[in-house]
């Protein structure tokens, strides 16, 4: 028999001999297997990553509101095409006045399958006629609860409201099981430096670079309100635009042009902005 089946069977006996073991013997017990060299480290990880699961509150785990990539109803397909294929999100939340009213979820495939088989939908249809019904869930409910309900209900994402009943954030069954299993990486994420100058006039940034830094680097001063409340070039944009920067947002800030690129993990955030300077325009008398 091998070790992990002699392991299987001690835990067994164990639970006959006792009826049920609690959580404390549970763990107590893939401790020892583990220092035993019966299970991996990192299965031992993982399994007491699901007794902590049960403690584990959705709020803890869902993205936040102030991340939430979502889209407005009256929106044309092809607006909704675009911003799924920039974002690359596959699911988006469709709102009718802000994030306070979401009305449905919005699926890439549903919108693209629309596309393709009536070409004149593209731009005569909305985005809230091909919407899918959304799930509301409370911030306080257990993501072990939570986890069982979307396996059960095959449900891939829940909204998230707090106890007034606006939006709180979202979250998906990936989220959840990134906190048994660990941070899913993506193939793309490769570490990039803070500041890759290209020339003199433009240069490729981490959205994580600090605004203090950035100003630094590039010889600039930014306006009190502008980097109020802001602690990276990611969050620059972010206030700046209102929304969530995906790829091709753009904002001007100090003569510099700040535009995002591709996103980057399993949530897509912004992870390089491309700054270029701004080409001063000449008065009258041609003077720059």
């Amino acid at each position: 028999m091998s070790r992990i089946g002699d392991f299987k069977e001690s835990l067994r006996a164990k639970v006959l001999r006792r009826g049920f073991s609690n959580e404390k013997d549970l763990r107590s017990l893939v401790d020892q297997a583990s220092e035993r060299g019966i299970v991996e480290d990192s299965e031992a990880e993982m399994i007491h990553s699901v007794f902590e699961l049960g403690d584990t509150l959705v709020r803890e785990l869902m993205v936040p509101r102030t991340d939430i990539v979502w889209i407005e109803a009256n929106r044309t397909l092809r607006q909704g095409l675009s911003l799924t294929l920039r974002s690359g999100f596959t699911r988006i939340p469709v709102i009718d006045e802000n994030l306070d009213s979401i009305v449905g979820i919005a699926y890439v495939k549903d919108l693209a399958r629309r596309v393709h088989e009536h070409h004149e939908a593209e731009q005569s249809e909305t985005v809230g006629e091909h919407i899918r019904p959304a799930t509301f869930i409370p911030e306080n409910k257990p993501a072990s609860e939570l986890l069982k309900e979307m396996q059960r209900n095959r449900i891939h994402m829940a909204i998230v409201v707090d106890e007034y009943g606006g939006t709180a954030g979202l979250i998906t069954i990936e989220d959840i099981i990134e906190e048994i299993v660990g941070e899913i990486a993506d193939e793309y994420d490769n570490e990039m430096a803070e500041i890759e100058w290209i020339d003199e006039k433009s240069a490729r940034i981490s959205a994580r670079l600090n605004v203090e830094d950035f100003e630094d680097a590039f010889k600039i001063k930014l306006e009190e309100d502008v980097k109020e409340d802001v602690d990276s070039v990611g969050g620059l944009l972010a206030k700046e635009l209102g929304r969530v920067p995906i790829p091709g947002s753009t904002i001007d800030v100090a003569g510099w042009r700040l535009t995002a690129e591709r996103p980057v993990g399993r949530r897509h955030r912004i992870g390089a902005v491309l700054a270029t300077r701004i080409p001063q325009i000449a008065d009258e008398s041609g003077l720059q």
